[in-house]
């Protein structure tokens, strides 16, 4: 019983000390479950060279699951996102560069996932129409369609582009909230913010070169650096609560 009170009664300074178990776990599965989802889906999209429209076009046409694809897609990143502000949360910051840094990495993440909406609408749906129409053209249409199809592709390229650069920033902001708090392990932090700047590196060339060669490498960076860093804060979050069962 005494020890019971004398956790209830603990110092407010320690009580900050680190995050509430339960709602860094809830974070952590946010942003796994997120991550896994949107990556499966991506893996499920129909491929080939991207930059080559004649060509990814026809796929495009053609692609039996392109609906659930980009549904799913979305789904992820709303996952990923609720688990960003969810971290946010967790870190409860209330004052100096940290907390500024996280509150500007949290609406950046909202910012982010309201252009992710914007994206798929021009994706999933405005694409997928624009290619139907040309492959179906008659012959003396086909290139007006084609055309108006490869602006919407440029539109993507626009929409995608803005982003991931919010995206990117989110991570970038809350890495160094984490980095500057102690909050969480700093290079827990160091890590998120490296996997943001390859996201700011995809929004730049996807300016330029759209669906390049280069595109595709900082994306796998990108990958492999969220994947580290999720699963990582899976095993902090579950550890701190085995930590703080044991201590009750």
């Amino acid at each position: 019983m005494t020890s019971v009170k004398k956790l209830n009664h603990a110092r407010p300074e320690d009580q900050r000390a680190r995050p509430n178990e339960n709602p860094l776990r809830l974070a952590a599965v946010l942003l796994l479950a997120g991550f896994v989802l949107f990556v499966t889906m991506t893996l499920l999209h129909t491929g080939g060279p991207a930059n080559n429209h004649r060509v990814i076009f026809a796929e495009y046409a053609a692609s039996t699951n392109w609906n659930i694809v980009h549904l799913g897609q979305f789904a992820g990143v709303a996952l990923l996102v609720a688990g960003l502000l969810a971290l946010y949360v967790v870190l409860d910051l209330r004052d100096g560069p940290a907390a500024w840094a996280a509150r500007l990495g949290a609406v950046s993440a909202a910012v982010a996932l309201g252009l992710y909406g914007v994206l798929q609408a021009v994706d999933g749906v405005a694409l997928k129409r624009a290619v139907d129409a040309w492959v179906n053209a008659p012959a003396a249409e086909a290139e007006a369609r084609f055309a108006s199809a490869e602006t919407v592709r440029w539109i993507e390229w626009g929409a995608r582009s803005y982003e991931t650069f919010m995206l990117g920033s989110a991570l970038v902001l809350l890495g160094i909230a984490i980095a500057l708090s102690g909050r969480l392990p700093k290079v827990f932090g160091y890590l998120m913010g490296l996997s943001g700047l390859t996201y700011i590196v995809q929004s730049w060339v996807l300016g330029f070169e759209g669906f390049s060669e280069t595109n595709t490498l900082a994306i796998l960076a990108g990958y492999v650096l969220v994947l580290v860093w999720t699963v990582w804060l899976v095993v902090v979050a579950w550890r701190t609560k085995e930590s703080a069962g044991a201590t009750r």
